[in-house]
């Protein structure tokens, strides 16, 4: 997608939702939405891309280079500060770790997703922080006419209100409730002795810290932008997506900024250290308090930190990397997180492939160091990671490369659905604990979509979620 385009930039008459908006391409190629905190706030939305890579495609020898297949935007200068345009929307797998390192991945794939999915839109809908939704294009000149009938047809499509006779397709999507999700006995038990082993290992010295995952699994019959459109009723994470393709579909519901860069400055917004809230104040002070307070968290939290430090020092100018002295207690779905932000200033001439190369997978979900941590997370869990823990998010030419760390993250084939669940794991860590906090990580995804969480035995069922403990903080 190389060469020159202008950038279009047209208004439109909607005053619907993005997940709505998202639900109107049903039965269109590729559709997709980002929603939250992307490009400065509001939403992208999408369908029929121009072309489509995948892991299966032959001859991608860096899987990360796709993202610097960009066009020039004449006039970009011009462009105004939220405007998208278009470009690459999709996912990178966390097993794309085995293309930056000679590492192993767990052997068991229950369900294989493609670790690699990204597609060029040269056009997208875009709803703006202030509400409003906007026709955006990257108009190569041969494609001005198919643009300008594309335009037309958004404009029939969206016209009305979403329950109206001609938006009919909104409610075409299934909506049907995933069963409960599943954590069998012997994964939880399984869980328990991967930590108490990965502590083993700490104090042995292997490691200092590395994140340990479970996965709880569905079923499901419907598609990722439905259970998108029912999570948004409840909650709004800042870095929510969904994309529905014919090899699967993911719904990540994420809190967790990965990385963001904007010419040659990116940050990235580590999460680690985690209690629950309840919803009621005084209790969550008094949690908020215990996270502060807690040299466990703050193991956690200070270690990622200097490993993202250290990941983005590796592209960026000598003394450009800068992070908070303490981090920021933020509340999300169900839990309070301590989050910092590290940002710094890349060399001249460094490309998306060269950021990722040094960055990915994410730091915050894996461990330090990290290339041991990567093997020892293979060893220790039962069952591969695929896209989470992984990355979603786009390629622009306007808004640059912004990508979320895929956690709380949904992911659906053949019926089949399931959400991973982890944590950070210190020398100090409780390995009970630890299986009670990725529950309680879980959890508020599974009401967001209308589903219970088992675990221990098929009859034993957690209790539901309180509405106040899933409403966006």
């Amino acid at each position: 997608m190389h060469g020159s385009v202008t950038l279009i930039r047209e208004p439109l008459d909607c005053a619907w939702a993005p997940a709505q908006t998202l639900r109107a391409l049903a039965g269109e190629q590729f559709p997709f939405a980002l929603s939250g905190a992307w490009a400065g706030g509001g939403a992208i939305v999408g369908s029929e891309p121009l072309a489509v890579v995948t892991d299966a495609d032959r001859g991608i020898a860096d899987p990360f280079a796709v993202l610097d297949r960009l066009p020039d935007v004449d006039g970009a200068d011009q462009a105004g500060a939220d405007a998208v345009g278009g470009g690459w929307f999709g996912w990178l797998g966390y097993r794309l770790s085995t293309s930056v390192e000679a590492v192993p991945l767990a052997g068991a794939r229950p369900v294989a997703m493609p670790e690699l999915h990204f597609a060029y839109y040269d056009n997208v809908l875009r709803l703006d922080p202030a509400g409003r939704w906007w026709f955006e294009a990257l108009a190569a000149d041969d494609r001005r006419g198919e643009l300008q009938g594309r335009l037309e047809r958004l404009r029939r499509l969206l016209a009305g209100s979403p329950s109206s006779p001609r938006s009919a397709r909104v409610r075409m999507y299934a909506v049907d409730t995933p069963e409960p999700f599943v954590l069998a006995p012997d994964a939880a038990d399984g869980h328990v002795a991967a930590v108490a082993d990965c502590r083993d290992r700490i104090a042995a010295g292997e490691i200092f810290q590395a994140n340990i995952c479970l996965r709880l699994d569905s079923r499901y019959r419907g598609s990722a932008a439905s259970l998108f459109a029912t999570a948004q009723r409840t909650i709004a994470p800042p870095y929510a997506a969904a994309f529905d393709t014919p090899q699967g579909s993911v719904a990540s519901l994420s809190p967790e900024l990965f990385l963001r860069r904007r010419g040659r400055d990116v940050v990235t917004g580590p999460i680690k250290g985690t209690i629950p809230r309840s919803g009621d104040a005084a209790a969550d002070r008094a949690a908020l308090d215990r996270l502060r307070g807690s040299i466990k968290d703050a193991a956690e939290h200070v270690m990622i930190v200097d490993l993202m430090r250290n990941d983005i020092g590796r592209v960026c100018s000598y003394g450009s990397v800068r992070a908070p002295r303490t981090p920021t207690a933020e509340a999300h779905p169900g839990l309070w997180h301590l989050v910092s932000q590290v940002r710094g200033r890349l060399r001249p001439q460094t490309t998306n492939a060269a950021l990722l190369r040094a960055t990915f997978p994410p730091g915050s979900v894996t461990g330090a160091p990290k290339v041991q941590s990567l093997r020892v997370i293979a060893e220790l869990e039962r069952s591969s990671r695929e896209i989470y823990t992984g990355s979603v998010g786009y390629a622009s030419p306007l808004q640059g490369l912004e990508l979320n760390v895929a956690i709380r993250t949904l992911e659906l084939r053949d019926g089949r659905l399931w959400i991973g669940a982890g944590g950070g794991i210190v020398a100090d860590s409780d390995p009970r604990s630890e299986l009670d906090e990725a529950i309680a990580k879980a959890r508020p995804i599974a009401a967001a979509v209308g589903a219970g969480v088992r675990i221990g035995s098929p009859r034993t069922v957690l209790p539901p979620v309180a509405t106040h403990q899933i409403a966006a903080a």
